[in-house]
């Protein structure tokens, strides 16, 4: 049975965020009222939850709230990557199914996967292997909140969901080039190139890894299917499909940003791993795919870098 959402109080957990915000911005469209909570709200206190859900008794929660950052962040601090992420879902999960929730949904990240998962990565990849080393913390609390999710609908009923987001980008990232993903920085990078004349930009590596992408508005709008029309235990990949080499990225960016020069390579620097790419073939196969293309989405995302920082 297809979920509703006309008329539905729907809760937007980590609504301030690139991933929440496109969230809040797909749902207007649903004829829903849009639930947030401002930054007094605590997601991590247990009992400051519970008090705003007995207060607002969302019908439906989206959980897009996280302790998010680089390799480098996860380093330096895997107590607060897990315990952070690890009290915000259990809290947010637990109020949700105490005030009665009809609907929740459960946002990971595809760090959740082995190290050396077959490439497309399938659903059932999980837990066949080690992690990352440079981000299991917070792949180990994202993973823990799919179970969560997995036990509430097992011993409960509740109808919780969780889907697994591939690489993100557009309104709302984060561009600096101290923390931020490969795409955000390569927007950064080309633009002040552009502007001081540069004759070159730098990538790391030899530019052969291959990286999925996906519009976060077009994340939104899986999300948004996902809620209307799914509900099982298997959690479900939201992806693009395809993946490239990132020198062919570092490429596509200069095109849209309109930066001549040439790209180095600084081969003495790591690539990461060779490819990382989710399989789709789940929810293509319910009838959703996405609509947004990796130049046209550079382009928004280059408008989104402009106003913030034009």
């Amino acid at each position: 049975m297809a979920y509703e959402l006309a008329g539905k109080r729907i809760y937007v957990a980590g609504h301030k965020g690139m991933v929440g915000s496109a969230i809040v911005r797909r749902l207007a469209s649903e004829g829903c009222e849009i639930l947030t909570a401002d930054r007094s709200v605590d997601l991590r206190d247990q009992a400051v939850v519970r008090a705003w859900f007995a207060a607002n008794t969302p019908e439906a929660v989206i959980v897009a709230a996280a302790k998010v950052g680089g390799i480098l962040a996860n380093d330096s601090y895997p107590a607060d990557f897990l315990y952070d992420n690890l009290m915000i879902e259990a809290n947010v999960i637990e109020a949700a199914f105490r005030e009665g929730a009809e609907k929740l949904l459960f946002l990971g990240s595809s760090c959740i996967y082995p190290k050396l998962a077959p490439q497309p990565i399938p659903e059932d990849a999980l837990l066949t292997g080690p992690l990352e080393p440079t981000n299991e913390w917070y792949a180990i609390a994202k993973i823990a909140g799919i179970k969560l999710c997995q036990a509430y609908r097992r011993q409960h009923g509740a109808d919780f969901i969780s889907a697994m987001p591939t690489n993100l980008y557009g309104p709302g990232d984060n561009f600096d080039l101290a923390n931020s993903h490969v795409l955000p920085a390569l927007i950064r990078k080309a633009h002040e190139a552009k502007l001081s004349g540069a004759a070159s930009i730098e990538i790391w590596g030899t530019g052969t890894p291959r990286r999925e992408f996906l519009h976060v508005d077009d994340l939104a709008d899986g999300c948004v299917f996902l809620l209307k029309t799914y509900s099982d235990e298997g959690h479900v990949n939201i992806g693009s499909g395809t993946d490239l080499p990132i020198i062919e990225l570092a490429q596509m960016v200069c095109n849209v940003v309109g930066f001549t020069g040439s790209i180095t390579r600084d081969e003495s620097k790591p690539d990461g791993t060779p490819r990382k790419l989710m399989s789709g073939e789940k929810i293509a196969a319910m009838g959703w795919q996405p609509q947004i293309g990796l130049e046209e989405g550079i382009a928004d995302a280059y408008r989104a870098f402009m106003a913030q920082h034009g």
